[in-house]
Parts: structure tokens; sequence; C-alpha cells
């Protein structure tokens, strides 16, 4: 029996997941979504084209890759419906070559979930928690609550009378917050949106990768967001609502932990975060927005400007501890091209000591970087396409965080479209 190779963020999301899932489509037979929701912007070039998914496994483009959305994903009807509009008519149609399953056990995001996602951060003004507004705590609430709706109930004679009961919940909270609504126009738009994808399959995610494994045929979990913001482990409570390491795979995919085989890591050269919470490395100045342009670090889901810093050591040994890492991806290298010098933060001052960890008070206490400034290679990488021709200053920048991380390499990233990828080992 072949084992689940897993891909996932190592930083506060926006790595570049997308991109590296797309890349590594070929070798697999099944790509599955673990978790997360249409918070997710997973971004795609190639052809002279861009793509961006946000409830689709980035598997959708390689013509012999089947793609599940698992039960540890939360959709939104509407979203997704959108979504696959969109790709047909771009020329892609997973439905219609029968490439895209649904969990039947995934969660559905209601229209008053994200009216109650926006009247909560209403309420909580400067010190709201930067919420995409999708609906995806609401709904992850009432997951663990057990109050929501899954995908498999679409299709019960009673739905519409399950659904109603939950808005009622719904509508009932909203009435202790000073939040005016109209759900008119978006309940119409769900319910178009349920017919929908009535017509693709649904299936009991547990036993259809498992049955992919019995057969040796090779499968990869596509996780969203970053690992900094697990609901676990993340910067609390500046997180993402759902697991986001290895451990959510097997829960939101329904697979045994011994089934996991290779974890890859993905990070940025450098390090961004979107919404409020701890950022130790931000550089809130001209080299933070130098990032920022150059690295065109706006959300692709929601357009946000992503804040900037250099790339953090502790918090990624920390990712990396967390997910049993065995290889590295390294993503946009050249955004820094530019740079005479770049800097990584190495360890953190934190309440009058050294440390080389993320502290449980980072929310409190903010912790000061530790710098180490290294040389830059000041040569655009965008053209390099093989090994060979990778300047001498970034394999050396390569080398460094090799060591300081324990763990190879094994892809770098030098642009946007999928052909600029390099294998290194």
């Amino acid at each position: 029996m072949t084992q689940v190779d897993v891909l996932l963020g190592l930083q506060w999301g926006d790595e570049g997941k997308g991109k590296i899932v797309d890349v590594l489509s070929p070798q697999y037979d099944l790509i599955a979504r673990f978790q997360g929701g249409p918070n997710a912007g997973h971004t795609l070039e190639f052809d002279g084209k861009k793509f961006v998914l946000n409830t689709i496994p980035s598997g959708i483009f390689n013509e012999k890759t089947m793609n599940l959305i698992g039960n540890g994903v939360v959709i939104d009807p509407i979203i997704l419906k959108r979504e696959l509009d969109n790709l047909k008519k771009a020329g892609h149609d997973p439905v219609a070559k029968g490439k895209l399953v649904i969990a039947r056990k995934a969660h559905l995001i209601l229209p008053t979930h994200q009216l109650l996602d926006a009247a909560n951060e209403q309420k909580m003004g400067k010190d709201k928690i930067g919420s995409t507004l999708k609906g995806i705590g609401p709904t992850y609430m009432d997951k663990t609550g057990r109050n929501g709706l899954r995908v498999g109930d679409t299709t019960l004679p009673d739905f519409k009378e399950r659904y109603n009961k939950l808005v009622e919940k719904h509508k009932e909270i909203l009435s202790h917050y000073e939040f005016e609504y109209d759900l008119t126009e978006k309940e119409a738009a769900f319910f178009e949106a349920i017919e929908f994808i009535k017509n693709i399959p649904h299936v009991d995610s547990e036993h259809f990768v498992n049955g992919y494994l019995k057969e040796g045929k090779t499968v990869l979990a596509e996780g969203a967001q970053g690992t900094l913001l697990d609901v676990d482990f993340g910067s609390y409570p500046f997180v993402t609502s759902s697991n986001t390491t290895t451990a959510g795979a097997c829960t939101g995919l329904g697979i045994a932990p011994n089934k996991v085989g290779s974890v890859y890591g993905i990070f940025k050269a450098y390090c961004t975060r979107v919404g409020g919470g701890p950022f130790p490395t931000e550089l809130d100045d001209e080299v933070g927005e130098t990032l920022r342009k150059v690295g065109h670090e706006f959300g692709a889901t929601t357009g946000r400007a992503r804040r900037c810093g250099w790339i953090d050591l502790p918090a990624l040994k920390y990712a990396i501890m967390l997910n049993g890492v065995t290889e590295l991806i390294m993503m946009k290298a050249d955004v820094l091209d530019g740079f005479d010098t770049i800097y990584a933060c190495t360890h953190y001052e934190h309440n009058g000591e050294t440390i080389d960890y993320m502290p449980y008070d980072i929310i409190t206490v903010k912790p000061k970087p530790v710098l180490k400034a290294i040389e830059g290679w000041k040569t655009d990488v965008t053209k390099v396409s093989k090994v060979e021709e990778i300047p001498a200053k970034l394999a050396d920048y390569i080398a460094f965080l090799e060591k300081e991380l324990e763990v190879p390499v094994k892809y770098l990233s030098v642009g946007p479209d999928r052909v600029q990828t390099l294998i290194l080992n």
C-alpha cells in the first residue's frame, strides 16, 4: 500500500502552495484538499494565463489527476459554483471530465455564517482578528457545536427544514449585534448553487482516499493557509479555524497517521502575513514596501495588502517540527534579486533572554528579532532554468537555510509560472 504525501505552508499562509501542487500533480493520481475554506487563494500561472482557486484542489489542470475536496474543508456553494463556472469559460471543466469529487462530510458555509463573521469583526473594532469575512470561523463553530449542515445533507428530503432551523439560530445571534442585513439575494444564490453541486459526485473521503492507497495509486494532500495559523499551534487567537498541520490531513481526509509519507513544507525566501497578530520580523518601512511591491503581496482572495518582513527561522523550525517536514520548497527567491543585503532572523530577544523558539506569550510580549546579514545575489533569477545557473550567493543562502533548518531544500521557485521551478536535489 502506498502512502499519502502532504504539502503545506510553513509560515502565515500565501507561500505558493497552489503553484507547487500544480507542478507536482503529474506525479499523483489524486490531489486531496484537506482543510480550510474559500479564504484560501491558490494562484497558478501557466501558458500566459493566471488562475486563482479558492476551494478546488490545485491539481485540477492536470488531465490525468482526480481531485477531492475533503471532509475537513468547509464549502461555500456559491463560491464553488463561481470557481467552476470561471474554469469552464477558460476551457477547463473538471466536472464534465469527471475529475472532481466532494466529500459528503464536508460542512457547508451558509450566507448567515458570513453575516456572523462580519458582525463579530465589526463589534471587535480595532481588536478584530482580520477575518476574510468568508464565514469560515462561524462554520467551524457550528461544526464543533454539532449544528452544522454537510454536503451529504443536501440530498435529504428535509434539507430545507434543516437549513431554516440553523438560519433561525443565526438570526437570533445577529439580533444582539447592531448589524443590518438582507438575505434575499444571497439565499437565492445559495440554493441555486446547492442544486449545481448536486451534479458533482459526493463520496465518503475516508473510503475514497484509502481505496486509492489500496490500489497502489499516488495521493497528495493539499493544505491551505499556513502552519502558524493553525487553531491549536498557531499565534492564537490570530489564527484560522482549522488544523493546518500534517495532523489535519489525517482528520481532514480520513487517513491513519502511518499512511503519511513525504511532507513537503513550503516557505517564502522572506515572510508575509495578512490580518492581525504577531509578526516579529515585520518591516513597516520602505524595505517592507519594496518587498510588497516586487512580490505583488496582495491577497489573491481579498486583495488586502500583506505585511512583509525578513525570513523567521525560529518560526520555521517550529513549523518543521510540528509537521515532520521531510523536504523544503523555497518560493519567491526572485523577489530578493534587487537587495544588496538580505537578513534572516536567527533568534529572538524576549524577556531578557535570547531564545530560538516561538514563545507562548508572543501575542502580549513582542519579541525582538536577532538578524543575521547575508550578502544578496543582485542577479535576475527569473530566467534561470538550470541548477548550474543559480547565482553563487543564492546557493549560499539556500545552504545556510538547510544548515539552520536541518532539512534539504528540494525545489526552488524563481518566478510565478509553473516552468520557473527548479529541482535542486
